[in-house]
């Protein structure tokens, strides 16, 4: 089993923390922030009285600076509306801002010990292989997951799961000392065909070097050492010939409250949670 930060604590915060540090990022990066940020924001209530700069200055390097404004405005609901506490049930955590079906239900295992099945991309891709030998859709890789969870078992036999698709069962899979090849499905019946591979080219991710997500993350972190003028975005961004561009990205971080804009300049947000709640 890999031995990760946030597998040493039940704290419901703490998890609530690492999921969101871990979505769309390699566990490596996510590891760092994930302490540090747990360090700075020791509960929701610490989290959600910081102004927006702070969070986001926290998880700087991190990128997808949007989940850390989600997470500042869910430490704020858990304040406003759970006492403080990150809510123990489905409904109320998937009403968090940022809070999808998988965080949702990894904050209910790896916290809370719940049996519920955890399933994202690579979970699924090990049910489609081992079990089914066709690519499930997520509604039959949840139903499939969800029934084979055996009682008392829902925060190993998650962690399980997570770790043989990281390890054995990832996208090109890595079949020598994979404890499900006796039982696979797709390795027994002999086809090449993959069920695990999908559409052809899902699960990519478009590539980072000159995209928008590059610009946002340039033009944030200069917002959080100050304010940064308009006429200085395209330079920052990485866009010097295309100012157009990295105005539009600017405006559309102040419309999603990464950025405050105001004398000419754009700033790094001041706002609290309960604020934007």
């Amino acid at each position: 089993m890999r031995d990760l930060p946030w597998r040493h604590t039940r704290d419901p915060w703490r998890i609530l923390v690492a999921e969101f540090c871990c979505q769309q990022t390699q566990v490596g990066r996510a590891a760092d922030v994930y302490g540090r940020f747990c360090d700075r924001f020791e509960s929701p209530a610490s989290c959600a009285r910081a102004p927006l700069r702070d969070v986001l200055d926290v998880w700087r390097g991190l990128g997808y600076y949007r989940r850390a404004g989600y997470l500042h405005r869910a430490a704020g609901q858990i304040v406003d509306r759970h006492r403080g506490s990150v809510p123990e049930d489905l409904d109320s955590l998937l009403a968090l801002p940022g809070v999808g079906a998988y965080t949702a239900r990894a904050v209910l295992a790896f916290a809370f010990e719940r049996d519920v099945a955890v399933v994202d991309t690579n979970v699924r891709r090990i049910l489609s292989r081992a079990a089914a030998n066709r690519s499930l859709s997520v509604a039959e890789a949840q139903h499939l997951a969800d029934d084979i969870v055996s009682p008392g078992t829902g925060w190993r036999h998650n962690q399980a799961l997570l770790d043989l698709g990281a390890m054995h069962c990832s996208a090109v899979p890595n079949c020598s000392g994979c404890p499900l090849r006796p039982a696979c499905a797709w390795r027994r019946s002999g086809i090449e065909a993959d069920p695990g591979a999908g559409p052809r080219g899902a699960g990519r991710q478009s590539a980072f070097v000159g995209s928008d997500r590059q610009g946002r993350g340039r033009i944030l972190a200069a917002a959080l050492d100050g304010p940064v003028r308009t006429a200085q975005l395209a330079g920052l961004s990485g866009w010097p010939d295309d100012p157009d561009r990295a105005l539009r990205v600017a405006n559309e971080m102040a419309d999603e409250g990464l950025l405050e804009f105001g004398r000419g300049a754009f700033s790094a947000p001041r706002t609290v949670a309960s604020e934007r709640t």
